[in-house]
């Protein structure tokens, strides 16, 4: 049945042309032991769908709204998906304006999404349709309020503790200092500079990528984070090598704008073995 389900978010059969928006109400389905990054207009339908079929967690971004609402949005700027140059944070939630009705997938120009649902998400209603399903949240801003609100919440690793924890395992010392995170997640490097372009100058070296690659992508490293529990989910992966390439390295999830692409991955795997 999975296959179905993922053919429902296609245009027309094409496989390179989703009906997702990728980033745009920050949901992420996790089939299957991968993770599947879709964000899209028709969320309770296919999230339904989606559990039904064994998803496993959604992925969620947040921002808070003037009046204290805790909405599912990629953006805090809403020029990019509304086409209305205002930030959520200054709005009341009854003010937020619609998605558009048609949004170019984030990692994929020229490629295009739609749906007749348009409007933004509350994080309480996620929490109501799916109260069994495990919720990964993304506070997208620093809002200590925004924060509190989710505080009671297992957590990942800031870029500031994954500078640690790569310190820790270099030196040996990883296994003697206890960690409070519960996942590590970041974009694969290899998809840097192709489908992810970093706004700062330096991430646009092939040098710095390299070395980035060689020092974080470590199935030593990955294989004690997940014998202590730890989820290691890397990002975003829409072609066949970078899924390879994110499993390979001991990644415990993949997301990807490109179920059906993750999903054929996955049921090749599991006949393999």
């Amino acid at each position: 049945m999975l296959p179905q389900i993922v053919r429902q978010c296609e245009n027309n059969g094409d496989p390179t042309s989703l009906k997702i928006m990728q980033c745009e109400l920050g949901i992420t389905l996790t089939v299957l032991a991968a993770f599947m990054k879709v964000a899209m207009s028709e969320m309770s339908i296919f999230l339904f769908s989606a559990v039904e079929v064994g998803t496993e967690m959604l992925e969620i971004d947040c921002h808070l709204t003037k009046d204290g609402h805790v909405v599912v949005s990629h953006d805090e700027n809403l020029l990019r998906q509304t086409g209305q140059d205002v930030n959520i944070s200054s709005l009341n939630l009854e003010e937020l304006p619609p998605y558009r009705e048609i949004l170019e997938v984030t990692f994929k120009t020229g490629h295009f999404s739609t749906g007749s649902d348009r409007n933004i998400a509350l994080l309480e209603d996620v929490f109501h349709k799916f109260p069994h399903i495990a919720v990964n949240i993304e506070v997208k801003e620093n809002n200590s309020m925004l924060i509190e609100k989710n505080s009671s919440m297992p957590y990942m690793f800031t870029v500031k503790r994954a500078l640690k924890l790569l310190l820790l395992y270099y030196t040996g010392l990883l296994p003697f200092v206890p960690l409070g995170e519960s996942f590590l997640q970041f974009y694969l490097p290899q998809i840097i500079n192709r489908e992810y372009i970093p706004e700062m100058w330096i991430l646009r070296s092939r040098l710095v990528i390299f070395l980035i690659e060689r020092l974080t992508l470590r199935k030593g490293m990955f294989k004690h984070l997940r014998d202590r529990g730890i989820q290691i989910h890397l990002f975003v992966c829409n072609e066949e090598q970078d899924i390879e390439a994110a499993f390979a390295a001991g990644a415990t999830g993949v997301m990807t704008d490109y179920p059906t692409l993750l999903s054929n991955d996955i049921r090749r795997r599991t006949q393999d073995t």
